[in-house]
């Protein structure tokens, strides 16, 4: 990668992968879009522009005037608020991937687009998914995910656009505030111990679901558009994770510093729904073996960080910090 364009670059992954690449490459070469703006790192550090991923021409135009080689491609809508909207969530995802996929193999750019967990459905193994399983979705979410894999083998196969990416599990951010998934309990409760010092949660105790801090979500997607073509055996939709976490157990990783933490739940059953169709834990030894992947943070490192640098946002105001 030399000269990147993002679309979505304005969402919870975006926030902190703009300003990564552009501590990585320079400030120029990586040109931030997404279909608003705001006041975010990701908007001001260099080059912006708004943009409309569905629109035809759009990605293209845009990334032949930045003159990319690479277009990391994030626009899309997450599970939840895509299962509210399934007909906009399948317009988003895959009319705008079909438009990065074009733009790629054009201008001869690599392409990097997300996948998830949601790829899956109730069919594949729950514990120790293998990187190659039945993936049966039946959520729109994850059915575009799915869609979106077979998509870009499609693209590499028949066109050779170097076309990869990742099955993310849930993403765990201070930056940015939650964006619809169904994993975005973690994020909140983070957030609520920080602000309140309890939190009530819409996923039932017992829900293991797998979750990865996002600095090892960045790293990641970095050292896959940096490996070696010639190592990768499957180069899209790598399983990747760093822990497997139900609500208590965040919670107790919590109370070791701020004892007082309470935790309640009110079940939202369509969230709750979508959770129980996904692993609970993934197999990533495909990405370890292929590209080297290796995540830094566990959940008590992952936790004092959070804790920590909600803190210093949210104000002296909030829950005391202990250890």
């Amino acid at each position: 990668m030399r000269r990147i364009m993002i679309t979505g670059a304005l969402g919870q992954l975006g926030q902190e992968l703009t300003p990564r690449l552009r501590e990585l490459y320079g400030d120029e070469a990586v040109l931030a879009t997404d279909i608003r703006t705001d006041g975010s790192r990701a908007a001001l550090g260099g080059p912006f522009r708004t943009l409309d991923a569905t629109e035809d021409g759009a990605i293209y135009e845009a990334a032949a005037a930045h003159r990319a080689d690479t277009i990391i491609h994030l626009a899309a809508l997450l599970s939840a608020t895509a299962e509210a909207r399934p007909l906009f969530a399948w317009q988003l995802n895959m009319g705008s991937l079909l438009q990065a996929l074009e733009a790629a193999r054009a201008l001869g750019c690599g392409l990097f687009c997300p996948s998830s967990i949601a790829a899956f459905g109730p069919g594949a193994p729950k514990l120790g998914t293998p990187q190659d399983t039945l993936q049966r979705p039946t959520t729109m979410y994850g059915v575009s995910k799915a869609a979106g894999e077979l998509l870009c083998d499609y693209y590499a196969f028949k066109y050779g656009v170097d076309a990869r990416g990742l099955r993310f599990p849930g993403l765990v951010s201070h930056t940015a505030p939650p964006g619809g998934g169904t994993t975005d309990y973690a994020v909140e409760m983070y957030a609520e111990a920080v602000r309140a010092g309890k939190y009530e949660c819409y996923l039932r105790a017992g829900t293991f679901l797998d979750m990865m801090y996002m600095p090892d979500a960045v790293q990641a997607i970095v050292a896959l558009m940096e490996a070696d073509a010639a190592k990768l055996k499957h180069r899209n939709a790598f399983n990747v994770t760093a822990m497997s976490v139900d609500p208590e157990r965040i919670a107790a990783s919590i109370r070791r510093r701020i004892p007082g933490f309470e935790l309640t739940y009110r079940i939202d059953p369509l969230r709750q729904s979508i959770a129980d169709g996904w692993p609970s834990a993934l197999d990533a030894t495909a990405a370890a073996l292929e590209w080297g992947f290796r995540p830094a943070y566990d959940l008590d490192r992952m936790t004092d960080e959070m804790l920590e640098r909600l803190y210093e946002k949210l104000g002296p105001n909030c829950a005391k910090l202990s250890g």
